[in-house]
């Protein structure tokens, strides 16, 4: 489950964060995880939970926004929508689809005390 190593992660982002711009506690955390990204949210709300007892997010709450996925097609030159990481291009049927977005994740936004 790297969702784990991905919610450890996201806790660093936030101490490093709050020893910049000190504050003591978190109650809400965006996340933006493309749906290419392999993440699955559910278990990424587990793990943050589990990560997070004993910290400064402790009981935060996590809000996950979905990125769609788009990719460009080397072979026509679109950009189009990509549902799953290794799909082909609906426009012209090849295969060879460079990512654009929807494999990302960051955080976007905390809510602090």
């Amino acid at each position: 489950m790297h969702e784990m190593s991905l919610a450890e992660s996201v806790l660093q982002i936030i101490e490093d964060t709050a020893r910049v711009q000190p504050f003591k506690h978190v109650r809400s955390v965006v996340l933006e995880i493309g749906v290419l990204s392999a993440v699955e949210p559910e278990a990424m709300i587990f793990c943050f939970d589990a990560v997070t007892r004993g910290s400064i997010a402790e009981g935060a709450r996590l809000e996950i926004v979905e990125v769609p996925g788009s990719g460009w097609c080397m072979e026509c030159g679109k950009i189009v929508n990509l549902a799953e990481r290794y799909g082909l291009c609906p426009v012209c049927g090849d295969a060879r689809v460079e990512i654009t977005s929807g494999n990302e994740m960051r955080v976007r936004d905390m809510q602090v005390e």
